[in-house]
C-alpha cells in the first residue's frame, strides 16, 4: 500500500457502497434483459425467463428504495453522517475550483484548485473528502436513483400511473422516461467502472472504496512523508493493454445501448415512437452484449474489492493491529 490508498470513508459507507453497487448491477441486468430481450436472450433465460427477470427487477427495485431510505435516515441521525453531508454540499470553493480548472487547461493557471485535488502528488490531509467532480457525481447519481425508484414504483402500480397521468399516452411517456433514464445512468456507471478500475495508480481496483479509513494508516513509513508516495508506485505490466481494451469496450457498449434504445421498438421507446423496429443488426447485438460484459466486469471488481477488504482485516488481526497500524484513524467508524 502507498498513502494513495488512505481510506476516506467509514465502514458503514464502504458496506453501503458495496450493497448499492450489487443492487444497481442486478437492476441493470434484469432491466436490460427486458429491454433488449432479442439481443440478450441468454441473460433473459439465465434469470428465469420473463417471469423470473421481472421478479428480480422488482425485488432489487424494492432493495434500492430500502437502501435510499436507510442512507437518508443515517445521514440525519448519525453525527458522522451529518458532518459528511456538510462536506459533500457544493460551495463557492467548488465553483472557484471549476473555473480554475478551465483556466488550468487553457494554460492561464499554474496549478489546480485545492478543491479539485483527488490523489496524485498530495498528502491525505491535503485532499478534500470529495473533489468538486466527486460531489457532482454523487448528486447526479442520487437524483437518477431517486427518479428511477419513484418512476419504477408508479410503473409497477399501473393504476397509480393512470391516476397520476390520466391518459394512456402520458403513462407510456412515463415508462419511456424510466427506461431512458436507465440508459443515461448506465453510461455514467460504465465510465465509473472504467475510471475507478483502470486508473494507473489503483489498477485493478481502488481499494479506498472498500477498505474503511479506520483500517488504513495515515502513512506507511517513519515520519510523515511529503507526498502521497505516488513516486514509489510501479505501473502494472498489463495496465496498458487492459485499459485500452476495456476503454474501447466501454465506448462500444455505451454507444450500442444508446442507439439500440432508440432504434429498437417496444421498451423503453413505445412502438409508435420507435425509429426502427424489431431485432437489431448483428453488430448492434454484439455491441449491446459488450455493454453487459462491461457491467459484468464491474460486478466482479466490486466483489474483488470486498475480498481484498476481508483479507486486509484478517492480516491486521494476525498482526494484532486491528486499529490501523502505522497511523491513527481519521475518525472512528459508526
Amino acid at each position: 500500500m502507498s498513502n494513495l490508498d488512505h481510506g476516506k470513508f467509514t465502514r458503514v459507507t464502504t458496506l453501503f457502497h458495496s450493497l448499492l453497487g450489487l443492487d444497481v448491477f442486478l437492476l441493470f441486468f434484469s432491466g436490460y434483459a427486458i429491454m433488449f430481450n432479442d439481443e440478450l436472450w441468454w441473460l433473459l433465460a439465465l434469470m428465469g425467463g420473463a417471469d423470473g427477470v421481472s421478479a428480480v427487477h422488482r425485488v432489487t427495485g424494492v432493495g434500492l428504495i430500502a437502501l435510499i431510505v436507510f442512507w437518508v435516515v443515517l445521514q440525519v441521525i448519525s453525527p458522522t453522517g451529518r458532518s459528511n453531508f456538510g462536506e459533500i454540499l457544493p460551495g463557492k470553493a467548488d465553483i472557484d475550483a471549476f473555473i480554475q480548472d478551465i483556466q488550468f487547461m487553457l494554460g492561464r493557471a499554474d496549478e489546480r484548485h485545492p478543491n479539485a485535488r483527488q490523489f496524485g502528488g498530495y498528502k491525505a490531509d491535503e485532499v478534500p473528502l470529495l473533489s468538486y467532480i466527486g460531489k457532482g457525481v454523487i448528486f447526479i447519481f442520487s437524483a437518477e436513483l431517486t427518479l428511477l425508484a419513484v418512476s419504477g414504483l408508479l410503473i409497477w402500480s399501473k393504476t397509480g400511473v393512470a391516476a397520476f397521468f390520466q391518459t394512456k399516452a402520458a403513462a407510456a411517456a412515463f415508462v419511456t422516461f424510466h427506461g431512458l433514464l436507465g440508459v443515461i445512468m448506465l453510461m455514467g456507471i460504465m465510465f465509473h467502472i472504467f475510471e475507478h478500475g483502470f486508473h494507473p495508480a489503483f489498477y485493478p481496483i481502488e481499494t479506498k472504496a472498500y477498505i474503511p479509513r479506520k483500517l488504513v494508516p495515515e502513512y506507511h513509513s517513519d515520519g510523515e512523508p511529503e507526498t502521497t508516495g505516488i513516486e514509489r508506485l510501479s505501473l502494472s505490466p498489463s495496465w496498458g493493454w487492459a485499459s485500452t481494451v476495456f476503454g474501447a469496450m466501454t465506448i462500444i457498449g455505451i454507444v450500442s445501448v444508446l442507439v439500440g434504445s432508440i432504434l429498437d421498438e417496444g421498451y423503453p421507446v413505445p412502438r409508435e415512437l420507435a425509429i426502427g423496429g424489431g431485432p437489431s443488426s448483428l453488430l448492434m447485438t454484439i455491441g449491446i452484449n459488450i455493454g453487459i460484459l462491461v457491467l459484468g466486469v464491474g460486478l466482479v471488481l466490486s466483489m474483488y474489492g470486498n475480498v481484498l477488504r476481508i483479507r486486509w482485516e484478517r492480516q491486521l488481526e494476525e498482526e494484532g493491529d486491528v486499529g490501523g497500524g502505522g497511523g491513527e484513524a481519521a475518525m472512528d467508524d459508526d
